[in-house]
């Protein structure tokens, strides 16, 4: 089996299936099968730039190493937790001494000493200023000596005052022996056991021969104590093991030149950060940027493009170059024609090929590329804001370095997407939401419409209410869609269609001689429009879909479509009818292409099934911003909004049967009454009126105390003759059988609070939440009262206008009383003396 041969194989496989992922998100996504070839040409030429420069460079340093991934991680992939850990105190003999004559230090990492290469005391220290010159030999070692050095870099109040350096192993350690010119002692092998530095201990994992390291301590005298002590421990973020500094030999990348021109191009604002807040963020990292590791011992990657010379020294020997022919002519050049070369065999960082993306994938470094010349640089970056500094900074460093401009002008940086309580998602949890199991459930278009919502930079909770709420939005764009294409005229309609497309939405005087609610509801969309088209241009996107949300929803679905099928069904006009088939068409095909970049698949569904739409919706144009609106319209049609809210909650509060047509009074001035009514029929329809019993006037009607008094806005009032609304007697009982039995419940709440038992020891949520019940308790009680007081009232106005109604009353009861049995009254009449009686024990 070639093994280089099933993994190209395995990686060819996947690429199938993942392009039918992103295209099932609704993304175009082209010429993946060429960018292989083209990004190995373009790493190998941008590493031997910066070989060539100096930025590349061979050296020894101390890295974060994780022996179980086998691999040098960065400092932003160490994670550290405080852990309880041991605090380890041992003697360490002063040579040429007595046996009592030992200094004792504490660590937290016994089995490092094999790497001792110092004992390290504080100058002003004065306990231990005599040693300071002599030598101190580490135990388990076979007496190797160590000198006893003073520097202020130790601290005297942790453990003994006493500090064993050991560069090799700890960064700090590292640091001080680069500044004071000490040898570095390497103990560990790269799968985190010991090496024959370590003697007897060679082979032991460290953990293990941490254990048989303090045992043989204890047998030998040198162990003094151990105490439990609180460790912050590095970690890798991948795979969770302990991370061990080493020293290797490693290729590194001198950062901080290319970081200065990466900060200069923010602060030139050539590169804009969104939200802003991580612009602080980016900054930060890249001023306190240190080189990088880009050496990885891993089988499949980018081979680093160096070779060595077979039988010399390879940290001292070694060719860069494009191929292996390039390498070998260059070394036989230099060394002879009979030398042979080998290639390193380590990979590059995915990080190191992933910054030269925004070009390497257009045919850099031939930047007369017809793909570099057209796409690069290009706008906008669209990624984590958990990556910032591993992709994105690097992409902006190696743009200017490689091509002198920013790859792109901006970086959109959006949230982690965690479950409905805020956690993030992981299979332990067991809390992951599927995107494919998520789209067969709620579609593609949901799903979008979702996500897009979020805020940059923050991260959204994504639950299943939400999915749900944007399925049923996807639905209800839907069926908006199928009720305008079911109203328009037939696809054969030669003048009908003629008629529509002569409509100029875009002239102000067309505008203003539309009706009213078509002349609001083109305003709105206009006004919708350059709002969106705003927060597109700042890249607001959730702003987008609410803006547009709401627009579709709350202003046409409800409002207008509703408004319209007074002109469709009821009209019998056909330029009404016309009007209103136009402005449906205009207004939902602008929702469609406003709704296109969230919502891509139902969006173009819709638009390919409306007549006369020759291309398609992603490649139509934008809509025009800037188009006519009328701000007085607008607020006309506010106040009949506002209307017709009003008398819907009088209906809904009075219980009034849906299908009940009502009479009502508008009152307002002479110009709010002309042109509210000449929107009659639309008020009929939205507010359930009877047509035939709409009265407009400029003072309160006759029976104004009889009714329900509404205030729709200022200057728009509504009165509803109660007894059109409800069987005042009937409304009468049930709310007194209602009252009663909420005064017995409040009751109860109050006689609970006036108990000292339960207010001493009830837990204080509990007592809050009985008093919030007996506070809404209460208030309920006093609006039942007061409905009561206002239905009793308006009997007893009804009776004072007739001032012989309660002796009427008693005479026709009296009459029923003789002549009911004798079969004279009819049923209908009996049910009217019902209702004379029930009055009669409501005004009693």
């Amino acid at each position: 089996m070639n093994l280089k041969n099933e993994f190209g194989s395995g990686k060819r496989s996947m690429v199938g299936p993942l392009l039918i992922r992103l295209r099932d998100l609704g993304l175009l996504v082209t010429g993946l099968e060429n960018v292989s070839p083209l990004m190995s040409r373009a790493v190998i030429e941008a590493f031997i730039r910066l070989h060539e420069k100096g930025l590349i460079y061979q050296g020894s340093y101390m890295v974060n190493w994780s022996p179980k991934l086998q691999t040098a991680v960065s400092d932003l992939e160490v994670e550290y937790s405080e852990e309880p850990g041991t605090l380890y105190y041992i003697k360490y003999r002063v040579a040429g001494g007595s046996r009592s004559d030992f200094l004792t230090i504490a660590t937290t990492r016994p089995e490092t000493l094999f790497g001792d290469v110092a004992i390290a005391v504080h100058p002003q220290d004065e306990r231990y200023s005599k040693y300071v010159g002599k030598m101190a030999i580490v135990p388990m070692t076979y007496g190797r000596h160590v000198p006893i050095i003073s520097d202020k870099y130790v601290d005297k109040d942790f453990g003994t005052g006493v500090l064993k350096i050991s560069p090799g192993h700890d960064h700090n350690d590292y640091v001080l022996a680069r500044k004071l010119g000490l040898p570095i002692l390497n103990v560990m092998n790269k799968d985190g056991t010991l090496n024959e530095v370590a003697g007897l201990y060679c082979g032991l994992d460290r953990f293990e021969a941490r254990k048989k390291l303090w045992s043989d301590l204890e047998e030998t005298d040198l162990a003094v104590k151990k105490e439990p002590h609180s460790l912050r421990v590095p970690r890798s973020q991948r795979g969770g093991e302990v991370i061990e500094p080493l020293v290797s030999k490693q290729w590194f990348v001198t950062m901080q030149p290319l970081a200065e021109k990466a900060l200069l191009a923010v602060e030139k604002g050539e590169l804009t950060i969104i939200p802003e807040r991580y612009g602080k963020i980016y900054n930060h990292w890249l001023t306190n940027i240190k080189d990088r590791c880009i050496r990885r011992p891993l089988w499949w990657g980018h081979r680093i493009p160096v070779w060595y010379i077979v039988g010399k020294d390879c940290e001292e020997e070694y060719i860069v170059a494009r191929s292996a022919e390039e390498a070998l002519r260059k070394a036989r050049d230099k060394y002879g024609k009979d030398v042979e070369v080998y290639q390193d065999p380590d990979v590059l960082d995915t990080w190191f090929s992933s910054a030269l993306w925004p070009f390497s994938t257009l045919g850099w470094p031939d930047e007369l590329a017809e793909d570099f010349k057209r796409f690069y640089p290009t706008t906008m970056l669209e990624t984590g804001h958990d990556i910032l500094f591993f992709w994105v900074a690097r992409m902006v460093m190696m743009g200017i370095e490689f091509t002198g401009t920013v790859p792109f002008s901006y970086v959109y940086l959006h949230g982690l997407i965690r479950d409905s309580q805020g956690h993030k998602m992981s299979k332990t949890l067991g809390n992951v939401i599927d995107p494919l199991d998520t789209i067969k459930e709620y579609g593609t278009d949901a799903l979008r419409f979702t996500l897009a919502l979020g805020t940059a930079g923050q991260d959204l909770n994504l639950s299943t209410e939400r999915l749900t709420a944007n399925k049923a939005f996807t639905n209800k764009l839907w069926n908006a869609g199928k009720f305008v294409l079911q109203v328009l005229p037939n696809r054969d309609n030669v003048s009908g269609w003629q008629n529509i497309e002569a409509c100029k939405f875009n002239m102000e005087g067309y505008l203003l001689r539309l009706p009213l609610p078509e002349c609001w509801v083109v305003s709105k969309l206009h006004m919708l429009i350059d709002a969106v088209t705003e927060s597109y241009n700042k890249f607001f996107f959730g702003d987008v879909g609410r803006e547009i949300y709401d627009f579709f929803w709350g202003d046409f679905a409800d409002w207008y479509i509703e408004a319209s099928k007074a002109r469709l069904y009821h009209s019998g006009d056909d330029s009404v009818v016309l009007v209103a088939q136009t402005v449906l068409l205009y207004v939902f095909g602008n929702i469609l292409k406003l709704l296109h970049p969230f919502m891509p698949f139902v969006t173009e569904e819709l638009w390919q099934a409306l007549p006369n739409r020759r291309e398609a919706l992603i490649i139509a144009s934008w809509p025009q911003s800037s188009l006519p609106r009328s701000t007085d319209l607008v607020k006309r049609f506010e106040n009949l909004q506002a209307l017709t809210r009003a008398i819907r909650n009088a209906r809904a509060e009075y219980s009034v049967e849906p299908a009940k047509r009502i009479t009502a009074s508008i009152v307002g001035s002479e110009e709010v009454i002309q042109y509210i009514s000449e929107e009659k029929e639309v008020l009929a329809l939205l507010s359930k009126l009877d047509l035939d019993n709409i009265h407009f006037a400029d003072s309160p009607p006759e029976d104004a105390k009889q009714s329900v008094h509404l205030i729709a806005s200022e200057g728009l009032e509504a009165y509803l003759p109660l007894a059109d609304m409800v069987d005042i007697s009937a409304e009468v009982q049930r709310l007194t059988k209602r009252l009663s039995k909420m005064q017995t419940e409040y009751e109860g709440l109050k006689a609970r609070l006036n108990s000292p038992k339960f207010i001493e020891k009830a837990p204080n949520d509990v007592v809050r939440g009985v008093q919030e019940k007996a506070a809404e308790a209460e208030e309920k009680i006093n609006l039942t009262k007061n409905r009561l007081a206002f239905l009793k009232s308006t009997v007893m106005l009804s009776c004072s206008a007739h001032s012989t109604f309660r002796g009427l009353c008693s005479f026709l009861l009296l009459e029923a009383y003789y002549t009911q049995s004798s079969a004279l009254i009819t049923s209908p009449e009996r049910n009217w003396l019902g209702q004379i009686r029930r009055l009669e024990q409501s005004i009693n």
